[in-house]
């Protein structure tokens, strides 16, 4: 995984953790976790649009992902109690669809930020 890259992605989450705690709603470390991000140089977009092809044909719907990070990362938060399996195959869905490799699963919703990472790559 491109070290460098995810390791300032997550710090920037755990500054916005170590500020803020755990439960709050999803949309709020959102916009504070692009704030930390942009302030640290990073070139990041909220909601980032992203067509859906289905057999061939662009479908009317979009994916939105939670965070577009240099155009290499797809940053997708929650506020859960636990990571389910389900979160994880829909981060890898998510590359798969984007055709990027990084991925990153952010839960704010727990007593230390380093608790709620996982990483995901897209091969």
């Amino acid at each position: 995984m491109s070290n460098d890259l995810t390791h300032k992605i997550i710090g920037s989450a755990i500054e916005v953790h170590r500020q803020l705690g755990p439960g709050l709603l999803e949309s709020i470390y959102e916009e504070c976790l692009l704030a930390e991000l942009t302030q640290r140089g990073l070139a990041t977009v909220n909601q980032y649009p992203i067509p859906v092809t289905y057999k061939g044909k662009q479908l009317n719907s979009v994916y939105r992902c939670n965070l577009l990070v240099e155009n290499k990362v797809v940053v997708e938060l929650k506020t859960v109690d636990k990571i389910a399996e389900i979160h994880k195959a829909q981060l890898l869905t998510y590359l798969k669809i984007t055709e990027l490799r990084y991925g990153l699963l952010l839960n704010f919703n727990v007593p230390t930020m380093r608790q709620g990472i996982v990483r995901m790559l897209n091969q």
